[in-house]
């Protein structure tokens, strides 16, 4: 049988790598941090209130009044290139293209703004690439990230009529290689700072403590991080003491203890003089750790008696992370990467 002469060519045969990480808005504006959190707050793996209840919390106050102090603190860590976090995430993207080389084609995207997990997939999928590994860079699971990142997935996938097969990148909040990527990348900054910390916390994202009791396995999973992460740094660091808490609290409700702000102004108050904090749930520096941490967490542990403190990158695109991520990455590809 003679093949059609009228079929359109189409691309296939590629393997495509998307990394996609939480969102951000485009530009550090009350206008547009409102439409990025109308996005991010809508999502009902992020706010588990009836909507009855939510809705008019979410567009009669917090719509009208977040945003506005949001863009300010967005605004103090806003880089030429944008948004740390997409800028880190595009890096993170480009230094693992250039590991792969011809083998796959990388490209990243945002659960939340731009670009679109949809639009990245589409990318990929007119690019050739029929197999493509979907990585959401949340070293710890939680429905609020890791679900709702393929939940998206899923929403494109049903766009789709000829669909790429999918395999996931799963939490690597306990791997080896994660463990000794942030053991190495913390003991070479801890090294260059010019005091030497009594304390080191360990801060993490906050999630409603109800999250837990739910079955949501997050906190259990940060928990075992800081473990293992404390027992890889005590041969190098036997005098400082690594402690564990959980940030970026809002509303009444109880959310995961002990709370970072807390912490470091209870540590002041008690007498610790020198103190670094690291974030090792996030996979590159963002609002939370380069405001939230760096701005803010200085001013409350030095405005409470603390004397000298660092708040200390993530991984990001640096060689110690990306080599991480490439042997994670390839790892999963197996049997479709020769």
């Amino acid at each position: 049988m003679e093949p059609a002469t009228d079929h359109p060519a189409v691309a296939t045969g590629r393997i495509g790598v998307l990394l996609v990480n939480l969102g951000t808005p485009d530009v550090p504006t009350p206008a547009a941090v409102r439409r990025y959190l109308a996005e991010f707050l809508s999502d009902r793996r992020v706010v588990e209130i009836p909507r009855l209840v939510w809705w008019p919390i979410l567009h009669g106050i917090i719509l009208n009044t977040r945003p506005r102090k949001s863009a300010h603190a967005y605004a103090q860590v806003w880089t030429d290139e944008g948004s740390p976090l997409a800028a880190i995430t595009r890096a993170q993207a480009e230094a693992l293209q250039a590991r792969l080389g011809d083998s796959a084609t990388v490209r990243w995207a945002m659960r939340y703004g731009n670009p679109s997990i949809a639009e990245q997939l589409q990318h990929l999928k007119d690019a050739g690439c029929d197999r493509v590994l979907f990585a959401p860079l949340y070293p710890q699971y939680s429905g609020a990230t890791t679900a709702t990142a393929m939940d998206a997935l899923g929403d494109a996938l049903k766009a789709m009529r000829w669909q790429p097969a999918i395999r996931a990148l799963p939490p690597y909040f306990d791997d080896a290689l994660h463990i000794e990527a942030l053991r190495s990348d913390l003991t070479r900054q801890i090294a260059a700072l010019d005091f030497a910390p009594e304390v080191l916390l360990l801060s993490f994202h906050g999630m409603p403590e109800r999250t837990l009791h739910l079955g949501d396995p997050y906190h259990c999973q940060c928990r075992k991080t800081a473990r293992f992460l404390a027992e890889a740094l005590a041969d190098d660091f036997p005098a400082m003491r690594i402690e564990t808490s959980f940030q970026s609290r809002f509303g009444k409700a109880r959310w995961l203890e002990p709370y970072t702000d807390a912490m470091l102004e209870q540590h002041a108050r008690k007498g610790t003089r020198r103190l670094a904090i690291a974030a090792p749930g996030f996979a590159a520096d963002c609002l939370e750790t380069l405001e939230e941490l760096g701005i803010r967490g200085r001013e409350q542990f030095l405005g409470t008696g603390g004397e000298h403190f660092a708040a200390l990158d993530c991984l990001n695109a640096g060689d110690t992370g990306m080599a991480m991520l490439e042997s994670l990455v390839r790892r999963e590809l197996a049997g479709w990467l020769d």
